[in-house]
């Protein structure tokens, strides 16, 4: 099962992420605020980062350079913030994705799944069948 960390202080918004996300099965943890969020992306257990950029502690800028700089997973910022230059910074500093809020958890759960499965493929994790039948062959 995918662990997906979702760094969000809006705990109603991160609820929906998380139900949304869920439903679908994944399984999910929310961190509250920057501080938290950075400690536990640092465990290195999560297979994707949904990252808000405006949090209490420490923002979402900080945090992307912060993974970036130790961890190669796939993370999508999802922000309030509309401007080119906040796209543009956060996307410069490493997000696979830039969500701006208000958005459809669908869309959401989507983005999640399409970045998930290029990650896999990009990096060779993508799931392979343990025997190959070609013919009469079989590896």
């Amino acid at each position: 099962m995918k662990k997906i960390l979702i760094i969000e202080d809006e705990i109603t918004i991160a609820e929906l992420e998380k139900d949304y996300l869920e439903f679908e099965g994944f399984s999910v943890d929310i961190a509250g605020d920057g501080i938290k969020g950075i400690q536990m992306a640092e465990s290195g257990v999560y297979d994707l980062i949904v990252l808000d950029l405006m949090l209490p502690g420490m923002n979402g800028f900080e945090i992307l350079k912060k993974i970036r700089s130790e961890h190669n997973i796939p993370m999508l910022m999802v922000s309030a913030r509309t401007e080119d230059a906040d796209k543009i910074r956060g996307l410069g500093l490493g997000a696979d994705d830039y969500i701006t809020k208000p958005f459809s958890p669908s869309e959401l759960v989507a983005r999640v799944k399409s970045h998930l499965a290029t990650y896999e493929r990009l990096t060779g994790k993508e799931k392979r069948p343990e025997t190959l039948h070609i013919r009469n062959l079989t590896i």
